[in-house]
This record gives C-alpha cells, sequence and structure tokens, in this order.
C-alpha cells in the first residue's frame, strides 16, 4: 500500500528528489594541491587557488575525475566522455573567488539507477539524473565571536559529487533507504566516506505534495541535510506544512528552506533561485574535459565487489538467509570479517556467530568492526576448535567471553584454563555410572516410561564435568546405558 498523508481534504502523496553532496575521497583538492585531511587546524589547508588570488589557475585533479567515474560505473549510469565546467556566480564571504566551478549543463555522468530494499522486503528502483563534479565551499562559523564571523577556507576547493535523483520517491522511509543504499556503494567503491557527522555527505531535500493522479506541485527544498534519521524527519514534516498551506487555500512558493531539528519544522531561508540567477558560463581558464573509453574501462574492470553482488553471492556461495546477507553486507568492513571467518569453515554458523556474539560484544565495549574487540582470525580460531569438538558451543560462548575480555587467542584461554571438551568415552562412561548410581530412583522412573527425565540425567553429567563433556557422546553413552 502506497504512503500517504492525511489531511483535511483527503490522502496527499509525497513526491521527493535528493541532491546528495558527496566529498570525494582524495589527497588533494580538485583544481588545487592543498590537503583534505578532516579536522586540520583552520586556514591551515588552503592554496593561493583556494583564497582566490588574482592570476592563479586551476589545473584538473585527474584522480578526483577517476573517483566520479568510478561512482557512476557503481550507479550503473552513463559515463559522458566529454564534460564541462562552468563558473556559478555569486558573492559569500567563504567564496573567495567570487564563483562556484562546477559541471551545470554538461555533467560527467549521466542517468543511472539505484535499487532500495524497503522494511517489507520489496524493492524499488530510483532513477539517477546525473552526478556532476564541483568545487565546495569554505564554512562560515558565526558563533566564535560576540559580533564577527570567522571564515576557514580548508574546505575551499574540495571537490564534492552532486549526486542528483529523479524525483521517484514517495515516503520518508524510501528517501532514508536510498540515502543508505547511495552511501553504501560510495563506502564500497572507496569514493567517499560518508561521514555526514563531519560534512563530508549532505543532502538537500526536494519535496512537494499532490492528489493521486494529479501532476507534480511546486516543490521546495530543504537544505543541507546531515543524517539519514533528519532527511526522513524533513521531508514529514515539510510535506505536512505544504499540505497546511494548501488546504488553506494558499499556494506553496517555490523556496530554499531550513530544517530546524530542535523543534522538527522547516522554515524559510530564500526564496529558490534559478540558473539565470547565477549567471553560468563555460569557465575560461579550463578547457572541456575529455576523457578516453579505454580508461573507463580500465577503471570498470577495477571496481571491487559492491553490496548486491556480494549478498547474492553469500546467498548463493555461503548458504546464509537473505536477511542475513542483507546485514553481513551493509558496511564493506562487516563483510570483509565476515569472509575472513567464514571461508574454510561453516559459514552459517560463522555468520550466527559475527551477527550475535561479536556485534553484541562491539555495542558492549563500545567498538566498532574495524577494531574489533576479538579479530576475525581469533573467532575463526575459536570456530575450528568447536568443528574438532576441543570445545562445545557452550564452553565455545565462555570462551569468546574471555577473548574479549583480554584480547588473548582461544587455544591459550583453553590451555591455561583447563576448558578442554572430554571426548575420551571412558571418561564419560565412569561419570555417567556415578550419576545412575546416585539416582537409581530416577534411573527407575525413567525405565518406567518417564521419558522427560533423560535431560535431567543429562544436566547431572554435564554438571559433574564442569560443562566440559562433549554433548554428543553424552547423549550417545546415557542412551545406551538407560536402554
Amino acid at each position: 500500500m502506497s504512503y500517504t498523508i492525511d489531511g483535511e481534504t483527503g490522502a496527499w502523496e509525497l513526491v521527493i528528489g535528493l541532491e546528495v553532496h558527496a566529498q570525494v575521497v582524495s589527497k588533494a583538492k580538485l583544481f588545487s594541491g592543498a590537503a583534505t585531511e578532516f579536522g586540520a587546524e583552520p586556514n591551515s589547508q588552503v592554496s593561493f587557488i583556494d583564497a582566490g588570488f588574482p592570476g592563479m589557475l586551476p589545473v584538473i585533479n585527474r584522480e578526483c575525475v577517476a573517483q566520479a567515474v568510478r561512482t557512476g560505473l557503481g550507479l550503473n549510469a552513463k559515463v559522458n566522455l566529454w564534460s564541462r565546467f562552468d563558473r556559478k556566480n555569486y558573492f559569500y564571504a567563504d567564496l573567495p573567488q567570487g564563483y562556484q566551478i562546477s559541471q551545470f549543463a554538461h555533467p560527467i555522468i549521466g542517468t543511472g539507477e539505484i535499487e532500495i530494499e524497503l522494511q517489507d522486503g520489496s524493492t524499488k528502483t530510483i532513477g539517477i539524473t546525473r552526478l556532476h563534479l564541483e568545487q565546495d565551499a569554505g564554512k562560515s562559523m558565526h558563533d566564535q565571536h560576540p559580533t564577527k564571523s570567522f571564515i576557514d577556507l580548508n574546505r575551499s576547493g574540495v571537490a564534492l559529487m552532486e549526486i542528483v535523483s529523479e524525483p521517484d520517491m514517495r515516503s520518508p522511509e524510501e528517501a532514508g533507504a536510498y540515502l543508505t543504499k547511495l552511501r553504501q556503494i560510495l563506502r564500497y567503491l572507496g569514493t567517499c566516506d560518508g561521514n555526514m557527522e563531519e560534512g563530508s555527505m549532505r543532502a538537500d531535500v526536494n519535496v512537494s505534495v499532490r492528489k493521486a493522479g494529479e501532476e507534480y506541485r511546486t516543490r521546495c527544498e530543504v537544505k543541507n541535510v546531515n543524517s539519514i534519521r533528519f532527511v526522513m524527519q524533513a521531508v514529514e514534516a515539510e510535506a505536512r506544512r505544504q499540505i497546511e498551506v494548501w488546504e488553506s487555500g494558499g499556494t506553496v512558493e517555490q523556496e530554499t528552506r531550513l530544517f530546524d531539528t530542535g523543534r522538527g519544522v522547516t522554515r524559510s531561508m530564500r526564496s529558490k533561485e534559478d540558473a539565470h540567477d547565477y549567471r553560468y558560463f563555460p569557465d575560461p581558464d579550463l578547457p572541456p574535459l575529455v576523457i578516453e573509453q579505454s580508461w573507463v574501462e580500465q577503471l570498470k574492470a577495477a571496481l571491487p565487489e559492491l553490496p548486491d553482488a556480494r549478498r547474492a553471492r553469500y546467498v548463493r556461495d555461503f548458504g546464509v538467509t537473505p536477511y542475513d546477507a542483507h546485514v553481513l553486507t551493509l558496511e564493506k568492513e562487516t563483510a570483509a570479517y565476515y569472509e575472513a571467518v567464514a571461508n574454510g569453515r561453516d559459514a552459517k554458523q560463522a555468520a550466527n556467530w559475527v551477527m550475535g556474539d561479536l556485534f553484541a560484544a562491539i555495542n558492549r565495549t563500545k567498538t566498532s568492526i574495524s577494531e574489533p574487540p576479538v579479530s576475525a582470525a581469533d573467532l575463526g580460531a575459536l570456530l575450528d576448535l568447536m568443528a574438532d569438538n576441543t570445545l562445545s558451543g557452550k564452553l565455545a560462548k565462555e570462551v569468546f567471553e574471555v577473548m574479549v575480555e583480554t584480547g588473548r587467542a582461544p587455544g591459550v584461554i583453553v590451555e591455561e584454563r583447563g576448558l578442554k571438551q572430554v571426548t575420551d568415552t571412558g571418561a564419560i562412561e565412569a561419570v555417567i555410572d556415578g550419576v545412575l548410581a546416585a539416582n537409581a530412583d530416577k534411573v527407575a522412573e525413567f525405565r518406567s516410561g518417564k521419558d522427560k527425565l533423560f535431560g535431567f540425567f543429562v544436566g547431572q553429567t554435564m554438571k559433574a564435568m564442569q560443562g566440559k563433556g562433549n554433548p554428543a557422546l553424552v547423549n550417545e553413552v546415557l542412551k545406551k546405558k538407560l536402554s
């Protein structure tokens, strides 16, 4: 059933498109050699080009172009062998050149698509309109001084990919799923780190509402939303605002708005500009960008395995469920960890340990999959000790907890603490004989038809062996003794 919001005049459908600004992973800026490291001292990574000094000429960064092409290929999009940079003219204190260099009319990447997964298990294809390269502006800080604004130009000139979707999304959930999937693809490709809290990925959210069957109505843009949760909230808040305007007899004006995260509402920022407001024209210092198809093919051949392909492989080759495959491939680092554990072992068992015990330990210790409390090699070694009957499942969980606490290898812990599982049938028989002798009345009851007592004998045996008895052998010997 499609998502709608009920107003006084009935149901309203949402129409959503996202413009995502993704900072390109590169060691230098788009047109200068200045560094791009996050968190550096203000104005410590600024070249003469970034500061807008007269006579400085931009030189394109080949790696930034390669990253844009890789992203286009990852989005199943058309790579344009000819593209062009234009100047987008406007004045702001953190834009020292007085213009932004951007690909307005002729982007490097054309139409593509992303398949998103929704909570009910369904999928939907969202169209990509374009991806173009542009340089970022600097940063204005208004909270450092009571009467002055400070300018940090470290971000000035940093390469951005602006990825524009078609208006194909119809609910906050779809917008969140799209942004999640896009960030996942960028991280797998290594073209953007997707750290929204650091500002390296930001979304402009375009929202309009309409009655079923209508043409599109006027849209508004909610600018610079920096988390997936806030994008979903901004969609809902702006849609409800527009419904109120239309239902009260007003007209929604095209404008740029901001999302107030504290109050959960959008507020007006400025009227929406059109292209002519920026006086776009081809940048006279930069010739058109021409790339070779053979170079595109080289980049394509070197692409990593992307999330959809990896998920399908896990289901096919490892035999895990589609849901488990989805969870294990959400983050590139999780997938790499899982494969290191699963290869050559019981892949389903490996999935259960990674998604269960490991994830729980990561949450408990406030660590991450990149720096886990237990290494993939050590978790694999623990599964090997279960496979060769050195450890039972119960003992393995005990050993795992000690691994989390101490960082030591499982084999060392087993030897030091004498936790090795008993697989000697003679030793198990001796313990069982003692248990049966001590519980002669229960043995008589069992033999008279109380089958449920079998579990009692198993429990007493395991207790006597301090959990070290091989469960399969304990069961086997007990059945023989009690028959």
